[in-house]
């Protein structure tokens, strides 16, 4: 998928992501700069000044990226009922030489978190599993080799239900 895709949940969760950082973010690094500012005259060597500085930046830089991803994202939706691996949808796979069993939930690019058990679209793993139905083997190409992943189950998530 070449296509800029988000869930209706990760649009939700980066939109209110930027909402923090335009206000209370903005807030706290202004807060940080004035107290910076009062703290010392020559700023070229107030460290705590040039941090915040930093720090704004940052969060400025954050707040464009958030803003034009969230503008260019398309919001995609399970299809329900249909039994294949949308976007949006939790799936359950076993990979098929070890035993081991995952539950994913696939989402947009914009919000993988792996540690979440959320895998992008736009992954391998994602896209081998894109379209499968339960009992359908999703063939991935990884750096350690290749792996096979059958899919046991396929649910919607209850938020998206």
């Amino acid at each position: 998928m070449h296509e800029l895709v988000i869930t209706r949940e990760g649009f939700e969760r980066l939109n209110k992501e930027l909402e923090r950082l335009k206000g209370e973010g903005r807030r706290q690094v202004a807060g940080r700069l004035r107290r910076a500012v009062s703290s010392e005259a020559n700023l070229a060597q107030n460290a705590e000044y040039l941090d915040a500085r930093e720090e704004k930046l940052r969060l400025e830089q954050r707040i464009l990226l958030l803003k034009g991803r969230l503008r260019s994202a398309r919001i995609v939706a399970p299809r329900l009922g249909n039994g294949r691996v949308d976007p949006g949808e939790r799936v359950r796979v076993r990979e098929v030489t070890s035993g081991q069993s995952l539950e994913l939930e696939l989402v947009g690019q914009l919000e993988a978190d792996v540690a979440a058990g959320r895998v992008s679209v736009a992954s391998p793993l994602g896209q081998a599993l894109v379209g499968l139905r339960k009992g359908q083997i999703a063939v991935v190409d990884a750096p350690r080799g290749r792996f096979g992943f059958e899919v046991l189950a396929v649910e919607v998530p209850a938020r998206a239900a």
